[in-house]
């Protein structure tokens, strides 16, 4: 984990006049975004504005045809079968569904995701879900299942999955979208709290606005086919 105490500006995510292209279609041109180690970003956006065509082409999910970009120290144009799965080691990536595997326990879904990226060693995989787990609050959920769990709390294990692999990046993409505000609310400052405490920098799109208005920090902007930084300053 890393030390909480020290302060980076490292920049861990660059795009300089990137085009996002989605099959064929044109979806962002022009897209110069830079984010440091640690900071929390909210990216916003009307439905089909390119919010998640963007989160795609961070982890790769989407290729970059146009222009230059760079994640957590990987060039966008440089990514193959071989080096993909080492970049989306070096992020945390939580979707608004939750993806957890049904018909395995909490541990069991944290386990599988830890040896599908390389762990092998029994103890520290123990240690670190046990860590992981009670950093969300969930330090005696490991045996349930996940229909078991209320919506926050799936969501919650959702975001331990994230941070296993103690990412330098969070992609986080409508994560509260389908839980009720005061559970919003406990999802948006846990991981706040967790990107604070870790120096993990975190790209938050969300549609609610009222989250904005509640817990301010800098917005990124998809509008008309273009993405603006509003460079609001972050008050925690």
């Amino acid at each position: 984990m890393s030390n909480s105490t020290t302060i980076s500006s490292e920049t861990i995510l660059s795009l300089q006049n990137a085009v996002i292209y989605q099959d064929t279609n044109l979806v962002l041109r022009n897209v110069d975004l830079q984010i440091r180690q640690g900071e929390f970003v909210y990216l916003i956006g009307k439905t089909g504005s390119g919010k998640s065509s963007l989160l795609k082409t961070l982890y790769a999910a989407l290729p970059l045809k146009e222009g230059s970009g760079k994640v957590v120290g990987f060039d966008l144009h440089q990514l193959n079968r071989r080096n993909i799965p080492l970049l989306r080691r070096r992020l945390g990536i939580v979707f608004q569904d939750f993806n957890l595997l049904n018909d395995r326990s909490v541990y069991q879904n944290l386990n599988f995701t830890l040896k599908a990226t390389g762990w092998t060693n029994k103890q520290l995989i123990e240690q670190r879900i046990t860590e992981t787990l009670h950093s969300v609050g969930l330090a005696d959920k490991g045996q349930k299942m996940p229909h078991q769990l209320s919506g926050g709390e799936q969501q919650r294990v959702v975001i331990a999955r994230a941070l296993l692999n103690t990412p330098q990046l969070i992609v986080a993409d409508e994560p509260t979208g389908n839980l009720d505000p005061e559970t919003s609310d406990e999802i948006l400052l846990l991981m706040r709290h967790l990107a604070k405490l870790n120096n993990t920098a975190v790209l938050f799109a969300t549609h609610d606005y009222r989250i904005l208005e509640n817990f301010p920090a800098r917005i990124i902007r998809c509008i008309d086919g273009r993405v603006v930084d509003d460079q609001a300053m972050e008050i925690i």
